[in-house]
């Protein structure tokens, strides 16, 4: 595996555990309100990590994660990231993307890490940061 796939890796783990405490804690405060058990379980979790996912990435091309790791999504063409870029890139990403994988795990290994299948989806490229 290569040093960005890595990087990419512990950033994803270190956005899914924020995501989790995002949802919990959410959970916490609308258990009351909505009675709903699917949606605690499966639209909770999906609508939190999407939204801060989405939310870092317009603001300034990272998450959390990826600032911890050192790396930053960006616009193949070097403009500023779109909405459809990011989303594209987040729906690709659970699900062809998976497939993609399963298939062929070279392509996850494109251009050393930098450039995986939702990446070549959606026009975007990881990089790490430059100081």
């Amino acid at each position: 595996m290569k040093p960005l796939t890595k990087k990419r890796l512990k950033a994803s783990l270190i956005d899914g555990c924020i995501s989790t405490a995002a949802s919990l804690a959410a959970e916490y405060f609308l258990r009351k309100k909505i009675k709903n058990e699917a949606f605690h379980m499966i639209v909770l979790p999906i609508l939190s990590q999407y939204t801060l996912e989405y939310v870092q990435l317009k603001n300034s091309g990272q998450t959390i994660g990826y600032k911890l790791m050192g790396i930053e999504l960006k616009s193949e063409d070097g403009k500023e990231l779109t909405n459809e870029q990011i989303l594209k890139r987040m729906v690709h990403r659970d699900t062809t993307s998976t497939i993609a994988y399963i298939k062929n795990r070279d392509s996850f290994e494109g251009q050393a890490g930098k450039l995986f299948p939702h990446d070549r989806k959606a026009g975007t490229i990881v990089m790490e940061t430059t100081k």
